[in-house]
C-alpha cells in the first residue's frame, strides 16, 4: 500500500484562551481567532482531528454559572467538537471555523455574538489519524461542518507536491450565496452541492449516488466523508462496494446527528 492511516495518540491537554478576531466568511459561517499563552506549542497532526470547546456563559447542566476566566468553570461549560483549522504553536494562536444558524446552538451563538477578549476553554486533540505515505487519489466529501477538515487535507496534498495525485471535492452548502472562498490544488476538481431547500445530507448523498466508476481517480484511493449522521451508510456504498477501496484506507463518518445537540462524532 502505498499509504496507511495510522493512529497517534495524544497527550490531553486543557488551555484556556480568548477570542480576538472574528471574520464572516458566508452568511452562516465564520473564522474565529483565540489567542493565548496556554496555546503555545499547540499542535494537530491529522487533519481529521477534534478539539473540544468549552462555552462558560452558557449554564451548565447543574444549573449553576460558571465564573468567567477560572479554569475549573470552564471546564465544567458546556462544550462542543471542531476541527482546528490553523494555529502557530509558537505565537499562540488558533483559528477555528464555526456554522451558524440564528439562535441554534451554544457554539454558533457564541462564535457570532462573543465580545472580542471573551475566554473559552479548548482541549485536545486526544487524539490523531494521521496519513503516512501518499494516496494517488483523494475523495473529500462533506457539508460545511467538514470543511475544515477538508481544507487541511488539500493543504497537506498541496505541500506533498504529487502532480499525479488527483483528488474529486464535494461540498454540501445551502445554496450558491454561502460558498466561502476555497481553493482546490491542480488536479483536484471541486463541486458544490446545494441543498436547495432540501434537509442537510440529501443533496450530498444523491451526489455519491450519482458517482460511478469513471468518477473514481485511479490507483489507491484516500476517501474522506462526513456530514450529517444519514451520510455513512451512502458513503459506505459508493467506497467500499462501488469503488472496492480497503476499509482500512477510508473515513466515512457522522459529524452530527439531527436532533442530538451533543452528538459526538467518533475520532
Amino acid at each position: 500500500m502505498p499509504f496507511t492511516l495510522d493512529r497517534v495518540p495524544r497527550e490531553l491537554v486543557f488551555r484556556p484562551v480568548t477570542l480576538t478576531a472574528r471574520e464572516r466568511l458566508a452568511p452562516h459561517y465564520l473564522r474565529i481567532r483565540l489567542e493565548g499563552e496556554a496555546l503555545r506549542g499547540f499542535d494537530s497532526l491529522g487533519s481529521d482531528d477534534h478539539i473540544r470547546l468549552f462555552f462558560p456563559g452558557e449554564r451548565p447542566a447543574d444549573g449553576t454559572e460558571a465564573p468567567v476566566g477560572d479554569v475549573e468553570a470552564l471546564r465544567a461549560a458546556p462544550s462542543r467538537e471542531y476541527t482546528p483549522l490553523a494555529w502557530d504553536g509558537d505565537a499562540g494562536v488558533l483559528e477555528i471555523e464555526f456554522v451558524v444558524h440564528g439562535e441554534h446552538g451554544i457554539a454558533g451563538r457564541w462564535a457570532d455574538r462573543a465580545p472580542i477578549g471573551s475566554v473559552i476553554g479548548v482541549g485536545g486533540p486526544r487524539g490523531s489519524m494521521v496519513i503516512t505515505g501518499e494516496p494517488d487519489g483523494w475523495l473529500l466529501a462533506g457539508d460545511e461542518t467538514a470543511l475544515p477538515a477538508i481544507r487541511r487535507f488539500l493543504a497537506r496534498l498541496s505541500r506533498a507536491g504529487d502532480a499525479t495525485a488527483r483528488g474529486l471535492v464535494l461540498v454540501e452548502v445551502p445554496d450558491a450565496s454561502h460558498q466561502p472562498a476555497f481553493e482546490a490544488p491542480a488536479g483536484t476538481e471541486l463541486r458544490w452541492v446545494h441543498r436547495d431547500g432540501r434537509p442537510a445530507g440529501e443533496a450530498l448523498a444523491a451526489a455519491l449516488d450519482a458517482l460511478g466508476e469513471a468518477d473514481r481517480p485511479a490507483g489507491e484511493v484516500f476517501a474522506f466523508v462526513a456530514a450529517e449522521h444519514a451520510i455513512v451508510k451512502p458513503g459506505r456504498a459508493l467506497v467500499l462496494e462501488r469503488w472496492g477501496l480497503s476499509s482500512e484506507q477510508v473515513v466515512v463518518k457522522g459529524y452530527w446527528r439531527r436532533g442530538e445537540a451533543e452528538y459526538h462524532a467518533p475520532h
